[in-house]
This record gives C-alpha cells, structure tokens and sequence, in this order.
C-alpha cells in the first residue's frame, strides 16, 4: 500500500492539488466520498470495490455540520483510515465538485442507489474525461477481516468500546437491563423442531464409490426453532408461552418435556398430516458433514390455525411481547399472522419478528408493524427483491417496506447493522464479538429474543442490540442449543469489562 503523504505543518493529505502532485500525473486514482458515520461491512465492501479499480483509492469525509454527520470528523477520519484498502484519507474542506477539480482522479465511485439521481460529479469529470461508477461490492464478502490488516487475537471476550462510547452505555446498564428482563410475559408463536447432533467416527473412503465412510458414536438432542426462543426467554427471566404445532410423534414428546424442563408452557396443537420436524447433523472431528431435515412444509389447516391464534388472544390481556419465531415450515400462515398482529395492535402489545430462510423461502415483510425483524441479509435481500443496493440502504428500505420500528440485518462474522427510524445516528454496526465460535446454529435465536426483551424491558436499541450481540457471543461458544441464562450473560459482561457489573 503506498504511504500517506504528508506535508510540513498540515494534516496529512488536505490538499487535494498537492495530493494529486505528490502521487504523480500516472498514478490512477479512485475518489470516494461520504459521512462514514461508522465504518460498516457496506463501506469496506465498497471500498475494496475501489481499490480494486486503481492504483491509490483517495476518500473524501464530509466535514462537522453536513447533512446527515452524526459523529466527529476526528473519529471519521479515524475509521476511514483504519481501512487497509484506503490510501489516503482526508476531511473536505471544499465541493465535491471542487475536490474532483482539483484531485482528477481518474474513477470516482458511489454507491448503487445514487445510480438514478442527481450526481454533482458528472460534470466535474466531464471536464477532463474522468468516470463515475455505482457499485455497492460483493453481497458474499466476508468483509470483518478487512477491516483491520491483520486480525487481532486479543478481540475475543471484548465488548466494542467505541459503540459503547457513541451511545453512552456502560457494563453496569447493561447489567441493570438483564435484570429488568424478569417477570415479562412473552408469547412466542412458531415452529418447533428438534436437532439432533450423531458424533461420527470417520473411517475412511469406500472401496465401492467415492464416498466418506462414518460410524455414529454419539446422539444428542436439543430443542429448536420457535422452542429455543422461548427457552431463551424464559432462561432470561420471563414467563413465557410458546404457541407451536407438530406431529403426533416421539420428537413431538422430546420437545414438549424438554420446554417443561425450561419453564416453558406449551401451547401445542398436533397436526396429523406432518411429522414433528427433526434435523440430523452429523458430525466428524468437530465439523458438520451432512445435514438431514425430516419435515413437512405445507400451511397449517384455517380451523388449526384459528385455534392458535385464539390461544395467543386468550393470553392477550397482561402480555408484555409477542415473539414471531417462523422458519416457513407451514406454521404461520398469512392469515393467522395478520389475525395475531390485528389483536396486538388493538391491545397495544409490542411485536418482535424473525423470519429465517436457508433451504426454505422467506419474506419478512409480512410482519407488518413490528417493533423489530433481525433477518439475515439474504433474507432482507429476498423480502426486498434487491440484490445491488448497500446494505445500509438495504436496512432502511426494511424499515418502510415491513413498517418496523427497528431492523437489525445479521451479517454472519460480519456482525450485525442495526437500522433505526429517528435520532441523530440511525445507523450503527457491532463486529461479532465471538471470533472463534463453536457451532454458529442459534446465534440468531438468541439475538432475537435477547434484543426483543430488552427493547421490552426500556432499553434502548442500542442497549438492547449489544445485549443481543452478547447473548449470540455467548451462545455460539458451545455446540447446539441450549438455553441462555440471564446470569451467564451478565457473568460475560463482568468477564468482559474486567469488572464485576
């Protein structure tokens, strides 16, 4: 990476025109500008973008006071520069326009969704034959390694303090909002399924066919789906109902005593027509070889349906949150959503929703009016028919399409960007806060439901999406689901903090 210039008694790199003379007339320079309130995985996607289509990538920070700034410059330029694809970086001091005069670069990009308005730079590059581009990267990049050049060993158990400062939170609020989580009531309604893990002892390849041979050495159970959120929630404190349908089957009677050794009252209603689902993952040396799903995806029968949703409005009066658990398994059909959602309202009882699609379709969208959707970005791009926009862009288009208060779009070992509708900084991103995790199945249940309580609770989204982030930390540095507990969670704050919150 070529190094910053630096002239005698200036920051580094604020003049545009000596930056352009110090790099050389040859040198093809790639210009991107913006607020870069926080240094989310949609900028380094679009700055590697970048710094892919010339020789030194120049960034550009709108100064204090523009449009849409909710943070220092100081710290801006900060993160700007922390990036490794950035060559240079500095806070303008003049137009966009002027900038490009004076700098020529020979590219400048934008993100996609300026694509088809008003772009002051057109002109200033039609000057001297200079391009625009829209892009907003590679949806699929795994893009938290590229935020630092090499990753830090010593981030594992760490809370994100320059998050915590923006908002003002310390450990012992968090603290504080873990126990406000006890004694809510919570209904939680969708699918329940049970997920087997069978240890393998891999013996080698077949003789007959290319295949990897294996002989079970070990099952264990756990329960999942609709039924681990409202684990979770009960192991958090609340008192909680889960409102589910399965078969008439023994994984139907392994998930119902195992909610009743968490706390959880059932609300089950037995469908003849499909089996309870189960999901075998069989595993070899720590890592998963196979996966078998045993299920049935047809919607629940109008006459079943209506009885779920009346035993969510027999429970109406006094609950504090319902929970939408749907992984698209036939479970929620849209007329017992809208039904359920309609009673809600009336009765002024918040809603939570996550929508999840991996062999199956989703669409999170139809929770209309929630308080808050965590869907991973595949499936905020699915619900929104969008594949190029940034993921900020993304998030906020989630916001007006399903009507949530709040979004908050999982990114994997990205982390997660949380979106909100009002406030000074309606956009901010968490790293994953456990960088070496052991089974990653559940870590979006417990950001859910973790998220949703504290929201519930009073605190704040931002309080409450590092509870989340906690909570996913804590769950996927062990193999399967089991339940969080509200003082594990607090325990991983203390260890975190280095103090005892």
């Amino acid at each position: 990476m070529p190094e910053r210039v630096t002239e005698s008694g200036t920051e580094p790199g604020t003049d545009p025109a000596a930056l352009r003379a110090a790099l050389g007339e040859a040198a093809r320079i790639v210009f991107v500008s913006g607020n870069f309130n926080v240094l989310h995985p949609g900028h380094v996607r679009l700055l590697k973008f970048a710094r892919e289509l010339g020789d030194h990538l120049v960034v550009g920070v709108h100064p204090d006071g523009a449009p849409g700034v909710g943070a220092p410059v100081s710290l801006r330029l900060e993160g700007v520069r922390s990036n490794r694809h950035v060559s240079h970086a500095f806070a303008l001091a003049q137009p966009v326009p002027d900038t490009i005069a004076a700098l020529r670069p020979q590219v400048v990009v934008k993100g996609r969704e300026h694509e088809n308005g008003d772009n002051v730079e057109r002109a200033a590059l039609a000057a001297y034959g200079g391009q625009l581009m829209f892009s907003s990267g590679e949806m699929l990049l795994s893009s938290v390694s590229t935020l630092d050049d090499e990753p830090d060993p010593r981030r594992a158990g760490l809370l994100p303090r320059d998050y915590m400062a923006r908002h003002g939170i310390g450990a012992g609020d968090l603290a504080a909002l873990v126990r406000r989580l006890s004694g809510l009531n919570v209904v939680v309604i969708g699918d329940v399924i049970v997920d087997e893990y069978i240890d393998c002892d891999p013996l080698g390849m077949s003789q007959e066919d290319p295949t990897i041979v294996v002989t079970p050495i070990n099952q264990k159970k756990f329960l999942g789906g609709a039924g681990i959120v409202a684990a979770h929630a009960a192991g958090l404190g609340a008192n909680v109902t889960l409102v589910t349908v399965g078969g008439e089957d023994e994984t139907a009677r392994f998930a119902q005593d195992k909610l009743r050794d968490y706390g959880v009252e059932c609300a089950f209603h037995a469908d003849a027509s499909r089996p309870t689902t189960l999901k075998q993952r069989f595993r070899a040396s720590g890592k998963t070889l196979l996966r078998v799903s045993h299920l049935r995806q047809h919607a629940v029968s109008p006459e079943l349906g209506a009885r779920m949703a009346a035993e969510v409005a027999e429970r109406m009066p006094g609950t504090d949150l319902i929970l939408f658990s749907d992984f698209n398994y036939g479970c929620l059909p849209q007329r017992l959503v809208s039904e359920v959602t309609e009673k809600a309202n009336a009765a002024g009882v918040p809603m939570a929703a996550d929508s999840q699609a991996s062999s199956q379709l989703s669409d999170i969208t139809r929770f209309r009016g929630m308080r808050l959707v965590t869907p991973t970005e595949l499936e905020a791009r699915l619900a929104l028919k969008d594949k190029s926009s940034g993921i900020v862009v993304i998030g906020h288009k989630l916001l007006e399409e399903a009507g949530a208060e709040h979004a908050i779009i999982t990114l994997a070992s990205e982390g997660m960007v949380i979106n909100t509708r009002t406030g000074p900084l309606i956009t901010d991103r968490i790293a994953a806060l456990n960088p070496a995790p052991k089974d990653v199945a559940g870590a979006g249940d417990s950001l859910f439901c973790a998220t949703s309580l504290a929201l519930t609770a009073g605190g704040d989204i931002w309080q409450a999406s590092l509870l989340g982030a906690i909570a996913a930390a804590c769950q996927v540095g062990r193999v399967g689901n089991t339940p969080l507990q509200a003082s594990e969670v607090v325990r991983a704050l203390g260890e975190a903090m280095g103090e005892s919150p």
